[in-house]
């Protein structure tokens, strides 16, 4: 379901209403789409149709991965409209400027941005829409606006029981001047806000036909997969493309920049020919790097000079005159995206045109680069968005479509481009493994006076946007931690009142590419804060939560979170016999979550089994509430397989893990109970697909040590790490 900007546009002349909005970081432009025309830059971001059949059409532009956001953007305009829902019918948006994000920048589906960017531009599109039939409908009747109302796609007059259906009256909407401040539905008035909602994708999905990326088919299509070096920093020394391009089916062998492709006329003699090649590499630029080597480098990077972010108050003299002080050291390693859909792109690139259809998450950098590698203009390439076999920032960085595009430059076909699930693994861009040192200052009625943080990442922005490094300060690396100026993703730091707070970072030298995942670095940040915070309550002999309490007294929706979560788990009560109980709370995104967690530890053989997740959640108001508890719960399981089990393992300079056989992830059987509760808010609406990752980890370690006295402060707590603790303690 896909509309061009010409089809749009013919649409528009040639009967019914389209309203758009164009959204910028500094305010909105709601324009009627049919006084527009290519030449006067028309590009809107928002696109509500209603055609005389009475359809009323809604084209989205962010990516759809399973989070819901074609319904719950098409719920807040619909509400606004006072449509009936059964009359909606919702498209894709394709790539182009007017679709980006007022906050991010860009037309990109990340940082929990798709509902908080949107939701006052979508509201305002709907209720302009609104404004527009009822000022038609009055006209037509020669009666005062106020006498008119609309209720489920129609205007009626109440005196005279007129009523115009909005396919009637859309023709005539469309002569119009579009309102520029239309009055905003009451939060009482709301017909779908707030209410739970059956997502659109899901029928499509329940019957096999949604189309993800690797379901493309075209006509004359090729396949193609890319022989990658074994280390980083490895080059072809020798391959054999004579051997390839004998076998059977396969068409053409390209060197390119990231490896050896080869392009057949099916995936099976792609991947044969790949087998072929016979490829010798050189040596990686650390050839001996393994796991070890990491954690010993990212540990002494504490001991390195790094960069200042924030020195508040005086954090080393008020450590100094402290009744005491405690420090403890924090890592937590790699890990993959692990996408259920491997990455893959099928492209199309010709003398005049080229085009793209994939899973991606940000359509500007996939137009972007599709339009430098094949030579052609912008207007020239189009951006054909699938469905999402998962997401979790990956399918951010366009590598994938970047292929895809050389390789059927190369070949003169079109070329569906698959990564195999090793590949998705072996050549991810990971989560960046962090170290953390921590030292804070309790007083003498146990408050929390002095906090002096290090913290060293490989850089994220390192391979995206160099220019973005501040005096070597990667803040998507401090998010959880730190709030950069002017950020758009608001409230990512620590939420605690610490009068003293010193904190520093560390760019590591590390070679392996990072890149956001589910939260950013909020995950490895929040579990060093959280876990750290618990440590501190014990060492003040105080109950964690009182301790978190005392040190939020301003922190009003932080404070709210924490208090839900304790009542919903009965954190007063003594947790059942053998097992133990952990807390955590964490914000970012704009929104607020505190977590508990309930397990039990198996001490003979190290083994930790979660029974119970509880999650309190402030996201401002809620749009779709079933889908924000979906994913609370997807977070919380993707989180707890992290903290649990997940960690790629290097060699030999490169990465050894190549499937889950060795990248082992949590399993059905080992899902807790979870429950989840929104706190009802009024306050500034945040983001929501992120925020249950941080809190899990760091409330599993602290139930951990809650059960067994043991304190581990490395993840994932596997049972072999647990054993050993045990054993020491």
């Amino acid at each position: 379901m896909k509309v061009t900007r010409r089809e749009f546009l013919k649409s528009s002349v040639a009967g019914g209403l389209s309203v758009a909005i164009s959204a910028t970081p500094f305010g909105y432009t709601i324009v009627n789409a049919a006084e527009k025309k290519p030449a006067a830059g028309f590009d809107p971001n928002v696109w509500v149709r209603i055609t005389p059949d009475d359809r009323i059409t809604i084209t989205i532009g962010n990516s759809e991965m399973g989070q819901g956001v074609l319904t719950a953007q098409s719920m807040i305009i619909a509400d606004e409209l006072e449509a009936d829902w059964k009359q909606i019918r919702i498209e894709q948006g394709e790539a182009r400027d007017g679709f980006k994000s007022p906050i991010l920048g860009g037309q990109i589906t990340v940082g929990s941005g798709s509902l908080r960017g949107f939701y006052e531009p979508l509201r305002k599109a709907g209720a302009a829409t609104r404004a527009m039939l009822v000022k038609a409908a009055a006209d037509a009747w020669n009666v005062p606006e106020a006498e008119c109302r609309a209720v489920l796609g129609s205007v009626i007059h109440a005196k005279s029981r007129r009523r115009f259906t909005y396919g009637q009256l859309a023709t005539k909407a469309a002569k119009l001047p579009v309102p520029q401040n239309p009055v905003l539905k009451q939060e009482s008035e709301f017909r779908y806000i707030g209410k739970p909602m059956p997502r659109v994708d899901v029928p499509q999905k329940v019957a096999g036909k949604a189309v993800y990326g690797l379901d493309v088919d075209l006509e004359d299509m090729h396949y193609s997969v890319l022989a990658r070096p074994p280390a980083y920093g490895a080059k072809p020394a020798s391959f054999d493309r004579a051997a390839a391009e004998q076998v059977a089916g396969v068409v053409k062998v390209v060197p390119l920049p990231m490896g050896i492709a080869v392009c057949a006329r099916s995936f099976e003699a792609a991947l044969k020919g790949r087998e072929a090649l016979n490829v010798s590499w050189s040596k990686g630029v650390v050839p001996d790097m393994d796991n070890a080597y990491i954690e010993r480098e990212m540990l002494a990077d504490l001991d390195r000079p790094g960069a200042r972010v924030q020195d508040t108050g005086d954090a080393r003299k008020a450590l100094a005159d402290a009744s005491f002080s405690v420090e403890a050291t924090y890592f937590v390693p790699f890990v993959a995206h692990a996408t259920m859909e491997p990455m893959n792109c099928t492209a199309r690139v010709t003398a005049e045109r080229c085009d793209v259809w994939a899973p991606v998450q940000s359509q500007t950098a996939s137009l972007g680069i599709a339009s430098k590698i094949s030579g052609l203009p912008a207007d020239k390439v189009a951006i054909h968005t699938t469905f999402l076999g998962c997401g979790l920032g990956r399918r951010g960085k366009p590598d994938f479509v970047a292929e895809a595009v050389m390789i059927s430059k190369a070949v003169g076909k079109p070329v569906k481009h698959v990564w195999t699930r090793e590949e998705d693994i072996k050549y991810d861009s990971f989560r960046s493994a962090m170290s953390h040192r921590i030292q804070a200052g309790i007083d003498a009625g146990g408050q929390l006076t002095a906090w002096s943080h290090k913290a060293a990442s490989v850089s994220i922005l390192k391979g995206v946007r160099p220019e973005a490094i501040k005096n070597g300060v990667d803040a998507y690396c401090l998010w959880g931690l730190w709030d950069e100026p002017n950020s758009p993703h608001w409230n990512n730091r620590i939420q605690y009142e610490i009068p003293n707070l010193y904190i520093e970072f560390k760019m590591s030298d590390l070679p392996m590419p990072v890149a956001p995942w589910r939260s950013v670095q909020n995950a490895c940040n929040a579990f060093a804060i959280e876990s750290f915070m618990d440590e501190l309550a014990h060492a003040a002999g105080k109950d964690p939560l009182e301790f978190r309490l005392q040190s939020l007294k301003n922190n009003l929706r932080a404070r709210r979170v924490l208090e839900t979560v304790a009542e919903k788990s009965g954190w007063g009560k003594p947790p059942a016999r053998g097992e133990g109980r952990g807390i955590a709370q964490h914000a970012c995104f704009g929104s607020w979550m505190a977590q508990v967690v309930e397990l039990s530890v198996d001490r003979a053989s190290g083994k930790i089994k979660v029974h119970r997740v509880v999650a309190a959640v402030d996201c401002g108001p809620v749009v779709n509430p079933g889908p924000l508890s979906e994913q609370v719960e997807s977070a919380i399981v993707e989180a707890l397989s992290t903290a649990l089990m997940e960690e790629v393992r290097f060699a030999n300079g490169g990465v050894a893990s190549a499937n889950f056989r060795d990248y082992p992830i949590i399993r059905m059987s080992e899902v807790p109970e979870i429950e989840v509760y929104a706190v009802k808010s009024t306050e500034r609406m945040g983001g929501i697909g992120e925020l249950g990752v941080p809190p899990l980890a760091p409330a599993v370690a602290n139930a951990l040590f809650n059960a067994t006295g043991v304190r581990v402060r490395r993840i994932p707590l596997t049972p072999q790490r647990v054993l050993e603790a045990l054993k020491k303690a």
